[in-house]
């Protein structure tokens, strides 16, 4: 809108109309820097964090149990993602969850750690110092320490969240090349083509969904019903199971190693033969899948292990 001096209105209402016109432009500002910035995923999806959890609630210790029911059992805020997750294994997904609510914002960066890596010598960044690996110390303290139930009832669910996190190798790692300097965020900025999709799909989201193979998502990022949890869980561990000495389960706040494994399959793993327009070939997603399921397998051993040593 143009404002002529010989406009009828008065200043009070041209100072109106200027307000908005300035409100309107700096909206449409924000929603176009939205728009073109690629999206962050939080994590395995709702299913491989649904696997983790299972797998774990089924080696609890009895103390361990009523513990983590009686603290589940506590609303706390925000009471409707809150209401749809009182279960140990929906509860898995309820830090992801929270992408509704702005409020929580200060918590996503907690979900990983972007550990740099280089293939074409370009310098790395630094660590951030807000990440995965002091998130889990942090709210394992709450959960040991604190006197107020609603915050260890939170921290509970955000540990059983972000010890599947850590174990999805995509939330240890970036790549840094020259074309991006501060990395690509655990794969987030690359595009792959994935058969049987008929859009590109980023790395990290392919990784969520265990390379396809975990209960996928409904719209809106709704969780997989309950039911198709088992199957999944079963494929997991009957190929993973918790006698390998590596897990180290007797170690169970172990968290920077648990990072540091992840760093280096993401390298050696996810990462290799892949560059933005790649399409992964049949021993890449065969080789992936079983990588995916392993590490849920794991991370579900081991939050067990975590809270039992919690609860004994």
């Amino acid at each position: 809108m143009m404002f002529h001096p010989n406009s009828s209105l008065s200043k009070g209402d041209l100072d109106m109309q200027r307000i908005r016109l300035f409100r309107t432009t700096v909206a449409l500002g924000v929603a176009c820097l939205i728009l073109c910035m690629p999206s962050i995923s939080l994590g395995w999806g709702a299913g491989g964090h649904m696997m983790v959890a299972q797998i774990a609630f089924a080696r609890l210790n009895p103390h361990a149990k009523a513990e983590v029911k009686k603290l589940l059992a506590i609303s706390i805020k925000p009471t409707t993602a809150t209401a749809k997750s009182k279960d140990f294994v929906n509860a898995a997904h309820w830090a992801d969850d929270l992408r509704d609510f702005p409020e929580f914002d200060s918590l996503l960066a907690l979900h990983f750690v972007d550990t740099p890596f280089s293939d074409d010598g370009t310098s790395l960044p630094d660590v951030a110092a807000n990440n995965i690996v002091n998130a889990l110390e942090a709210n394992v303290n709450i959960l040991k320490n604190s006197t107020s139930d609603k915050k260890r009832a939170q921290a509970l669910r955000l540990i059983i969240h972000f010890v599947g996190d850590i174990h999805q190798p995509l939330h240890c790692a970036t790549r840094v090349t020259s074309n991006e300097p501060d990395g690509d965020h655990g794969g987030n900025f690359v595009f792959i083509k994935v058969p049987g999709r008929a859009k590109k799909v980023k790395l990290h989201s392919y990784w969520d969904g265990g390379l396809d193979s975990f209960p996928p998502m409904g719209p809106h990022f709704a969780a997989p019903p309950l039911s198709l949890i088992p199957a999944a869980v079963a494929k997991a561990t009957n190929a993973n199971p918790a006698t390998d000495p590596k897990l180290k389960l007797d170690q169970p706040f172990a968290f920077q190693a648990w990072a540091d494994e992840s760093f280096v399959l993401a390298k050696d793993v996810v990462y290799q033969g892949i560059q933005n327009g790649s399409a992964p070939n049949a021993t890449y997603i065969s080789n992936g899948t079983r990588v995916a399921r392993q590490r849920v397998a794991w991370g579900g051993y081991r939050l067990a292990a975590l809270l039992n040593a919690i609860w004994p």
